[in-house]
């Protein structure tokens, strides 16, 4: 029989491997979805990365506001007011009841000079924020690739899985046919029929369950995906080589020091620590004075505001008496006033002013001291946080490089076992259709050869998955 058709798995793993990730198109969907159609498709539709793009872009719009808060602001004001009513005429001197428009406009601005630091150092710590957002976001891809790259490769490792489980039924099947011949020939035991009847039968039955097996493994791959339908899905099944060597050749500790630098999660605990470092600065400038600068333009117009247009002798009064009994008289005049006009009045009622202004902070309730501990609390958090990345980093990796190891050895060991069972099937099988051998004998070495063929494909699957997590560890790109 042909054993290396069982591996399959294994070259369809190295196969992915040696792949590039690129964009999807509409042609590889057509003939099945390539590893990489799954992973750009999955990185775009995932709520989580999509969930950490929008606070990274909070976090710039944060960056923005901050050093806006820089820049001397500029506000323009203007009132439109009509009175009605009775009023005084302050030049007659007399009631009067008439409408009054008056208009005012001004232009102010202001700008913060000084603040303790706190608007300098507000801009560093946003700017820590947006690039620890990025690294997050770059995390957040990375562990969706890997998920993903594992589910695809549990497909096709349930697929291979459904091969040889249908090999199975095939050779069971023409044992069963060869069978049937003996026992009508009078050649067999009808008793050795039953038995490869009984024997086929279970491995109908593990066929059916092979191919659930790959119902539920697809099925968890398009929900990673988020995939909107799976009718039709299926996915790519390429072909590789088998590496013999063991490829794990750095220690954990070297691989460690590698992941220091090209690990987003690392990168981003270290700006998060820094961006609680700036925090702690902004707390602390509030004990500082401020320092502000403002000033303004303004002018105005009035209906009150009015100008002696012209005057006439209308007659006279009588201001009092004199001594000798002679009435004093006054002249009177009749005076005609009009509103001075728009133009003018907004000339003449120009101003402006100028002013600094200084706060100089002592009481405010302890804010200032909570703000500034509880900012503290913060980066001394933060600084744990980045401690934790590290020493979970270095678990991971450690983690990973002794499954590597003992998925290289156990490969081995199943090649070796599948070698031997080979064999021995090989034996059985010739003397079972020699009749030197029963049935429960050739089905039992049967069964072991199976077992043997679904052992070295899971060990051999499991080796290349391990060593493409040390490879991601180390910022190699998920290349299957």
């Amino acid at each position: 029989m042909k054993l290396m058709s069982s591996l399959r798995i294994f070259f369809l793993a190295s196969l992915l491997l040696s792949i590039p990730v690129v964009g999807q198109s509409d042609s590889s969907k057509a003939n099945g979805w390539t590893l990489q159609d799954c992973i750009v498709y999955a990185q775009t539709h995932n709520i989580q990365v999509q969930q950490q793009q929008l606070n990274t872009d909070l976090s710039r719009v944060n960056l923005r506001q901050s050093q806006g808060a820089v820049l001397p602001n500029l506000n323009a004001t203007g009132t439109h007011t009509y009175q009605y009513g009775r009023t005084i005429d302050r030049f007659t001197n007399t009631f009067a009841n008439d409408r009054v428009l008056s208009q005012n406009f001004f232009i102010s601005s202001n700008v913060t000079v000084f603040t303790g630091l706190q608007n300098y150092n507000s801009i560093l710590q946003n700017k820590y924020s947006v690039e620890a957002g990025k690294f997050q976001v770059e995390q957040t891809r990375n562990d969706i690739a890997m998920n993903v790259a594992s589910a695809y490769l549990n497909v096709l490792y349930a697929e291979e899985q459904l091969l040889v489980a249908e090999k199975q039924v095939e050779q069971t099947q023409q044992q069963v046919n060869r069978a049937q011949k003996l026992v009508d020939a009078g050649a067999a035991a009808r008793g050795t029929l039953l038995d490869l009847q009984a024997q086929l039968a279970q491995e109908q039955v593990n066929v059916v369950n092979a191919r659930n097996n790959v119902f539920i493994a697809t099925l968890t791959l398009t929900q990673l995906m988020n995939l909107d339908s799976t009718q039709n899905f299926r996915i790519v099944r390429p072909a590789l080589n088998v590496p013999s060597e063991n490829l794990v050749t750095l220690s954990p500790e070297q691989i460690y020091q590698i992941a220091l630098s090209q690990q987003p999660g690392i990168r981003k605990a270290d700006l998060d620590a820094k961006a609680a470092d700036k925090g702690v600065a902004v707390a602390y400038g509030a004990y500082s004075p401020t320092i502000a600068v403002q000033g303004s333009l303004g002018t105005g117009y009035s209906g009150l505001a009015k100008e002696l247009t012209g005057s006439s002798l209308s007659g006279a009064d009588t201001f009092g008496i004199t001594t000798g009994g002679d009435f004093v008289l006054i002249p009177t005049f009749n005076n005609t006033f009009a509103v001075v006009p728009f133009g003018e009045q907004m000339d003449n009622n120009f101003n402006q002013t100028f002013g600094v202004q200084v706060t100089v902070p002592i009481f405010n309730r302890f804010q200032v001291s909570t703000n500034v501990e509880r900012a503290k609390i913060q980066r001394e958090n933060a600084d744990l946080n980045a401690d934790l990345a590290r020493q979970q980093l270095m678990k991971n990796i450690q983690q990973a490089w002794a499954d590597a190891q003992a998925a290289f050895l156990r490969m081995k060991a199943n090649e070796k076992a599948l070698e031997a069972a080979s064999l021995a099937f090989k034996d059985a099988e010739q003397r079972f259709n020699a009749g030197a051998n029963n049935v429960i004998d050739y089905n039992n070495s049967k069964t072991r050869l199976a077992k043997a063929e679904s052992d070295l494909i899971q060990a051999r699957y499991d080796y290349i998955f391990r060593l493409k997590v040390l490879d991601f560890y180390q910022g190699k790109p998920l290349t299957f």
